[in-house]
């Protein structure tokens, strides 16, 4: 890398970090975990210490903590992870429980309240719950309280899962506004190797030899097709999020102004060495992106479940990402999904790629009467006309 290139970089991140407030601490299983089957208390004394120093001394944080599953194979003496979702749920409610006491007695000693916090999906994808877990979490800061953020394991299905934790983390540092979202994992950050790579030094080739000695990607500037190859997804025994998925989250967070920093969690006073002396702390600090996305259109974006898609044709793709137009019904091609009025769809290209997300104006059954047709036809089509866009441009996300 061209040194005045990274001084450079190594500027902004201190600028940023200078200026972070609030700030979003997603800690792995892997990074609580004692031998894979149990809580270490030792590690989660060390990490609570560290966010009371930290806690309104500037900063406002909220921790999202996996290990709820890790907490129920230690009170059941299970030394295997369940595979299914009935067992998977059974052994998070058992779990979740031991792990937030275990949190609440390692604050406890540092003077400090924290307060549970469970989500799921519909949470975030009805905006007035979305909101109002919002306005309790900056409620909280107020109390001098930190939240801890899990997913509601207990209730979630397959269909309605954020997928792991790092899924989680970013939705969270989109709805408080964050600053930084800190991912605190079992490896130092972004490995490259040629055209090939890893999410772990370990799986690289030769590194079993010792031929190949690798560092963390130290910057990315934006999440290319490139970096995204980078990372091949496999997940840890205890966790269950890959690298694939961290990348997504930062990609996500990066788009609303929120920087992401990876880091080795398993290493002593972490979270105090990287705010405060990050130039000597190794790890993959993603950039934040200049042009960020409102709130509104963050969680139209990144927290909404898509109901169906829509194939446009080439003229209204450029429409919507070089002109920043609303979506007409005469550039529709194709319709899948059963959605409704206001329900979120994918817009994709005639080659099958996504490219934008929105809120839709008109049901499915609509749109499959007057796809292709010009705006002035709609009336005489369905007997009525709610809007001539099918998406608003201020409904609309381009990705």
């Amino acid at each position: 890398m061209d040194m005045d290139a990274d001084q450079e970089q190594q500027e902004r991140k201190r600028e940023i970090l200078r200026n972070a407030r609030r700030v979003v601490i997603k800690i792995g299983s892997a990074v609580i975990a004692q031998d894979g089957f149990a809580l270490n208390r030792q590690a989660m004394a060390t990490l609570a210490q560290e966010i009371s120093a930290l806690f309104q001394n500037p900063y406002e944080i909220v921790m999202v903590s996996s290990g709820a599953i890790l907490a129920g194979m230690e009170r059941l003496g299970l030394k295997i992870r369940p595979r299914t979702i009935p067992h998977k749920q059974a052994i998070a409610a058992i779990g979740q429980s031991s792990l937030m006491k275990a949190w609440e007695g390692c604050f406890r000693e540092k003077s400090r309240c924290v307060a549970q916090i469970l989500l799921t999906t519909d949470d975030v994808n009805n905006r007035r719950r979305y909101l109002n877990a919002r306005n309790t979490l900056l409620a909280l800061f107020r109390y001098g309280v930190i939240p801890i953020v899990n997913e509601n394991d207990t209730v979630v299905t397959n269909e309605i899962k954020f997928g792991d934790n790092d899924r989680l983390s970013g939705l969270v540092a989109g709805l408080i506004g964050a600053d930084l979202l800190i991912i605190l994992s079992h490896v130092e950050g972004l490995y490259g190797y040629g055209a090939a790579a890893a999410n772990d030094p370990n799986d690289l080739p030769g590194q079993q030899s010792g031929i190949f000695s690798a560092d963390p990607i130290p910057f990315v500037e934006k999440v290319t097709d490139e970096i995204s190859g980078l990372a091949r997804g496999s997940t840890s025994f205890i966790g269950t999020g890959g690298m694939q998925t961290k990348i997504l989250t930062a990609h996500e967070a990066a788009k609303s102004g929120i920087a992401t920093w990876i880091v080795n969690g398993r290493q002593p006073e972490i979270v105090t060495r990287i705010l405060k002396n990050p130039e000597k702390h190794r790890g993959t600090f993603f950039f934040p992106e200049k042009d960020k996305l409102t709130s509104r259109k963050t969680w139209i974006g990144y927290a909404l479940r898509p109901k169906g898609k829509l194939m446009v044709d080439d003229g209204a793709r450029d429409k919507l990402v070089l002109a920043n137009k609303s979506l007409l019904a005469s550039g529709i091609v194709h319709i899948e999904g059963s959605f409704g009025i206001g329900d979120l769809v994918q817009c994709v290209g005639l080659d099958g790629q996504e490219f934008a997300r929105g809120l839709v104006n008109y049901t499915c059954e609509e749109l499959q009467v007057i796809k292709g047709k010009k705006s002035a036809q709609i009336e005489g089509l369905l007997g009525y006309k709610y809007y001539d866009e099918i998406i608003h441009r201020d409904d609309l996300v381009i990705l």
